[in-house]
């Protein structure tokens, strides 16, 4: 058996990912902080454990026992992957992380050459979002290759549908929200971006929303902001201008209003420490997936005016990251990695959601993009 670290081992991403490596024969370690809760994940599980207090000692644990792979679940990513990453090329293990923040995944991608030079693989941003439309785009610009064509504008946006549990937001994924884009260049730390002539410059959260109609018939409004999809997507297709969009972001012209100025106190360090205190203890109740399926779009303007978009249906959100996660993981394992940093459709092509449930619809070349709301 092949030892896997899943770092955060105890969450709703973590479990899912260690139950579902083990039923291909790997060997999960469940890693996190808190031993009680940890044994009570494990127990039925067969599952081993580690107790970790935080990045430096799970940094610890990774070069002792040198793992093939090491699952990375906890956020913010900013301040958890930089040990756990320096881990891994020190003892050998391919490292896969689920960040969806542009500054996770920059400063991931970032050591591409360090990672080279280890001869070990880094993912980052194996989940829902970055996998789900990078894949559309890596698809739609293989096509448009094929045909001669070049990428000029790319929009990419995310709809997940998901389905929550009840339960507190917590205090990992309340300090990415909070914690802006630290070191991205572009704009100030609590902006936007967007890419406009290859450079990163400065776009408003919650700008140039757009209605779109998804093949089962659905209206979803999406907006503008700064995910780790927009990296990706520029990534993919060497596109000059590039926007990422989510149908989790705020839409209404009273809300897009008020967030500049609200965003801007976040640069008091005590009005973020207050905020993430508050956003951790914020409680949502149980709620059914909205949709049937959550869905990645994109649309692609090519250099002589055409365009391209198409859509990728997928399961619900929760339940794609924990597949797409735990799927990268595997073909680590089986050493189908390159050593690099890497994104997931980079790494491992389309192919990669199509064999954890996801389908392709669309993606022809189109005089015109079914999109309502905005100019193209």
């Amino acid at each position: 058996m092949v030892d896997v670290f899943v770092l955060g081992g105890t969450g709703r991403t973590g479990r899912g990912v260690a139950d579902a490596l083990e039923q291909d024969g790997l060997q999960p370690v469940l890693v996190g902080r808190d031993g009680d809760r940890l044994r009570e994940v494990a127990a039925g599980r067969g599952h081993r454990t580690l107790v970790a207090s935080g990045a430096a000692a799970m940094a610890a644990a990774i070069r002792a026992a040198g793992p093939a792979v090491v699952v990375n679940t906890v956020g913010p990513f900013t301040q958890t992957a930089g040990a756990v990453v320096d881990a891994c090329l020190a003892a050998g293990s391919d490292y896969v992380d689920l960040a969806n923040d542009l500054a996770a995944t920059s400063q991931l991608l970032a050591r591409h050459a360090e990672a080279e030079r280890a001869g070990r693989t880094l993912v980052t941003g194996a989940g829902f979002g970055v996998t789900a439309t990078e894949s559309v785009v890596v698809r739609l610009c293989r096509d448009g290759a094929q045909a001669g064509r070049r990428a000029r504008r790319v929009r990419v946006d995310m709809v997940p549908s998901l389905a929550l549990q009840a339960g507190r937001l917590g205090d990992a994924l309340a300090g990415t929200i909070v914690e802006g884009l630290p070191g991205v260049p572009g704009g100030r730390r609590f902006e936007g971006r967007r890419f406009v002539d290859g450079r990163l410059v400065a776009a408003p959260i919650g700008g140039a929303p757009r209605t779109l109609v998804t093949p089962d018939g659905d209206r979803v409004s999406t907006a503008l902001m700064p995910l780790g999809e927009l990296l990706a997507a520029q990534r993919a297709s060497d596109a000059p201008s590039v926007e990422s969009a989510s149908s989790e972001a705020p839409t209404g012209a009273l809300v897009r209003t008020v967030l500049p100025v609200a965003t801007s106190l976040l640069t008091l360090e005590p009005v973020r420490r207050f905020a993430a205190r508050r956003l951790a203890a914020v409680r949502f109740p149980e709620r059914a997936a909205p949709r049937a399926s959550s869905w990645a779009h994109a649309h692609v303007t090519w250099e002589d005016g055409t365009t391209a978009e198409g859509w990728l249906r997928l399961p619900e959100g929760q339940a794609t990251t924990v597949a797409v996660c735990a799927e990268t993981a595997r073909r680590l394992a089986r050493g189908e990695g390159r050593p690099g940093a890497h994104t997931p459709a980079a790494l491992f092509g389309p192919d990669l959601v199509t064999s954890v449930g996801g389908e392709f619809v669309g993606g022809a070349l189109l005089a015109t993009a079914h999109v309502e709301g905005g100019e193209r």
